[in-house]
This record gives structure tokens, sequence and C-alpha cells, in this order.
């Protein structure tokens, strides 16, 4: 099989990649292209409460997965101060499938901080809240204060790794990237040009396949020249993730009624992954798989248990499988009846299982609208 060849880019006129011909090309490009987002003011600062909320809510995640949970947020909770009033398992309940759960507790603790004492007043008044970092607090001080803050998050790093052709591979090369940006911040429209930094990166300087065609600093951009844009940043071999196992319980009551599927939940404990949230009950989640023995002796209540299935999940630093097991008893422990809607994806797959023709509910099914055959 003959060997790939790279080809180079046709020769462009190179721009001299001066600090002002950086910043003027990028804020042209990001006034005619960048996003219309619910929580963005062009050209001047936004509300504090929407720039907090929007920014604890892309900690990791995706703008499109975003916008419909903030928008859901703001409509339910306008303002700090309603945030703050309101029962943190109603939060956590609003929060369920947006994932990374220890976010929406400490959204609700610094909720009481701000409505106490109001919204700081700089990047450093921002880090000392309760899920705020280095980056959470330069985005806010930069799009709600109005202040030239260094915003550095993985699309600033990408974007600094490619214009600047940095070989040393991250994580090491952090450090160096976020110098680099931080060579570029400017008193003049810092908002904006943190904004304008991360729709680059999230829109034309994308991870793979990046539209450089498109993008205004094409002819300043030494990855470009190159021909290899789309190789940096350099990265170190990842390790594999670990594998994790365990079992979850689908316990319906006993009198299935056609009010629909309800199960019993349970409430984590604060401390741990999905902390603070409600659950159906599951074991340890562990190296070594389960004993079909091992995993009911933690069931919620003695019944005839079936396996139904099992589920795959992806977290940050583990993957997780969780053997399903079903019955309908009365339970034994804390808990409450309730349906999955408010649950975390993972558990919400676990409950999918259940429709399935082996389910119990499958029964309900079979008996019609009224539980009459």
């Amino acid at each position: 099989m003959p060997a790939l060849v790279r080809r180079r880019p046709a020769a462009v006129d190179k721009v001299p990649t001066t600090r002002d011909n950086l910043r003027k090309s990028l804020l042209s490009w990001y006034d005619s292209n960048g996003r219309e987002l619910p929580w963005r003011v062009r050209g001047a600062a936004a509300e504090p409460y929407r720039v907090w909320l929007s920014e604890i809510m892309l900690q990791q995640t995706t703008v499109a997965a975003v916008v419909p949970y903030f928008e859901r947020f703001l409509a339910r909770w306008p303002t700090v101060e309603a945030l703050a009033a309101a029962p943190r398992e109603e939060l956590l309940g609003a929060w369920a499938g947006l994932g990374y759960y220890s976010r929406a507790r400490n959204l609700h603790a610094a909720a009481h901080a701000l409505a106490e004492r109001g919204f700081p007043a700089d990047e450093a008044g921002w880090r000392t809240l309760p899920g705020v970092g280095p980056y959470t607090a330069a985005a806010i001080a930069a799009i709600a204060l109005g202040q030239p803050a260094n915003v550095v998050d993985g699309n600033v790093e990408r974007v600094m790794a490619r214009l600047r052709a940095v070989e040393t591979p991250l994580p090491e090369a952090k450090a160096r990237l976020r110098e680099l940006a931080g060579e570029l911040v400017a008193a003049e429209r810092p908002g904006d040009w943190a904004q304008a930094l991360m729709d680059l990166g999230a829109t034309v300087c994308t991870p793979k396949s990046p539209k450089c065609g498109a993008c205004p600093w094409m002819k300043s951009c030494a990855a470009f020249t190159a021909g290899a844009p789309e190789t940096y940043p350099r990265r170190a071999a990842k390790a594999e993730r670990p594998r994790r196992h365990g079992a979850v319980f689908l316990l319906e009551p006993p009198a299935l009624s056609p009010a629909a599927r309800e199960f019993w939940l349970v409430r984590r404990p604060d401390k741990g992954l999905l902390g603070g949230m409600a659950a159906l009950p599951t074991t340890e989640w562990r190296a070594k798989k389960w004993t079909r023995a091992e995993a009911l002796a933690h069931a919620p209540a003695k019944a005839a248990w079936r396996k139904i299935g099992a589920v795959e999940h992806v977290f940050t630093h583990f993957a997780l499988t969780l053997d399903v097991y079903a019955a309908d008893a009365a339970p034994a422990g804390d808990g409450w009846w309730g349906d999955a809607s408010a649950l975390p994806t993972v558990f919400k797959k676990a409950a999918d299982v259940e429709r399935g023709p082996e389910g119990p509910h499958a029964r309900l099914k079979a008996r019609g609208p009224r539980g009459k055959r």
C-alpha cells in the first residue's frame, strides 16, 4: 500500500502575525460570523447572572446541549435570588441529563453567596465561589465585567497551538498556550475577544477537518503553512480508560397502575459521583464484575429479581457496565416512588431497558390502559 503523502497547501501571501493584525482580523470575523447565543450581548458587557449560569453549564458540555437547559433555568429562576431560594432537590432535578452533577450542587451553593453578597467586581472575587475556577472566573470577568482577562479553554488552546505550531504536546503545553493567548488580550472589547476566540475554535478551527479556508488567521497560521493543521495540538498518548461494573435495580410498586412507570428511587450521598442526585438503587461500582448473588445482596427488597439486560455509560475517568435487575415488591429502607424523568442519564438508560418485552411493564401493556385484558 503506497505511503500517504500529505499535500502542502497552495502558497498564500503571508500576513504579519502582529498583535494588532490578529486582533483586528478576528474581531472583524466575529462581528459577521459569531454565534447568536441566548446569554450573549455583542459590543457590551452582558448580565453577570446570565454569563455565570451559562459558563457553569458550559463546563465540559457543548453549546447545543446547554442552550435548552439555560433557557429553562432562566424561565424558572430569572434572578440569582430566585435560584438561591429554590430547593436543592428541585434544582438537581432540572439539571438531570446535563451531567457533571457537582456543577449543580456548586451552582446552588454559589447562588446563596451571590444573593447574599452580590456579584463580585473582578476575576479574583469570582474565583472565591464554589464551582468557579480560573477559566470560568476569567470568562465572567471579560464577558460580564468588560475586563481584559485571559480566557483559555480547550478551543483557545487548539487555536494557539495551530497559530504558532507549538510542538510541545498537551498537557505539558498548557502553560505556553496560555501565555500565547495572553499576549493577544487587550482592554478593547475584552468580552467580544474572548468569545471570538472560543467561536473560532468551536466552528472553524475544529479538532478534525478544520475549515481553514474560512479562517481569518489562515495566512498567519504556522500549522496551516506547514500543511498539517489538524495534527495540532500535539498530544501525549492517552492511558486506556478503566472499566467498572455494577448492578442497578428497577423496583416497581407491587400493584401496577395505569399511571405509568414509577420506580423506587433513592438519594445518592452528597460526596462522590452524581452526589446528591436522585437515582435508582445500585451496588458499588468496582473493577471486578458482580456475580448475581453478590449483586442481589444489595437489592432494595427481597423479591423475584430477574436480570433484564445491561447498560453501558462512559464517565470522564472510567467506563461503566451496569447489569439491570427488575422486580415488583415492597421496598425496604429510605426512598420514594418516582419516574425516571429527573434521573441522571446513566439511570435513565437503565430505566429504558425495562421497556423491553421482558420488562414487568409488558404485563401492564397486555392488560390495557385500565388494567383489563
